[in-house]
């Protein structure tokens, strides 16, 4: 299978407690025989949907951006990895900018029938902390007819040390060796 992993912390790379998660993530599905690669939203040039309207009536999407490469790598694999920190109770503003962005393909979504996962890593470790994103992963799966494979939500992951002590990246490396 072929996995897209969208992270989207703006942190760099050492310094991202939901990059950690990809990466044990990847590492379990890679050594399952998957094929995983990445796109980093967190530093890619993503410009805001205008909800002009174009994409739907006059063409392609009036932006020229990172999005292009995004759409590209989207549509062509199995499976679709959310990964973000925990920002206000909702996903990162750079991953909500992509997926934003999807109004251009719904269509092309909607058909494709992918395989999705949300990996999340929160500072706070109360569970209820995670409702509002896993609502609104859900819904964006229900919408485009997507397949949740699952998620790893991880709690008290505020810092890589603190999410490397917190059982978490275990947790993802074997959610990806068990696809």
């Amino acid at each position: 299978m072929n996995i897209l992993m969208i992270t989207s912390s703006p942190h760099p790379k050492d310094a991202s407690s939901s990059t950690l998660l990809a990466e044990h993530f990847a590492r379990g599905a890679q050594e399952a025989g998957h094929t995983v690669t990445f796109f980093d939203a967190g530093h890619a040039t993503l410009h805001p949907c205008l909800g002009c309207g174009h994409c739907g009536t006059a063409g392609p999407c009036v932006h020229k951006d990172d999005m292009a490469t995004a759409r590209a790598a989207i549509l062509s694999c199995d499976m679709l990895a959310f990964v973000t920190p925990l920002y206000y109770f909702g996903m990162a503003a750079q991953l909500k900018t992509l997926v934003d962005r999807f109004y251009a393909f719904n269509e092309e979504l909607m058909g494709k029938k992918l395989k999705t996962a949300l990996l999340a890593a929160a500072w706070d470790s109360e569970e209820w902390i995670m409702q509002a994103l896993v609502s609104h992963y859900q819904t964006i799966c229900r919408y485009l007819n997507f397949q949740d494979m699952g998620m790893i939500l991880g709690l008290g992951c505020g810092t890589p040390a603190m999410t490397a002590a917190s059982g978490f990246p275990e947790k993802a490396y074997e959610f990806g060796r068990k696809l």
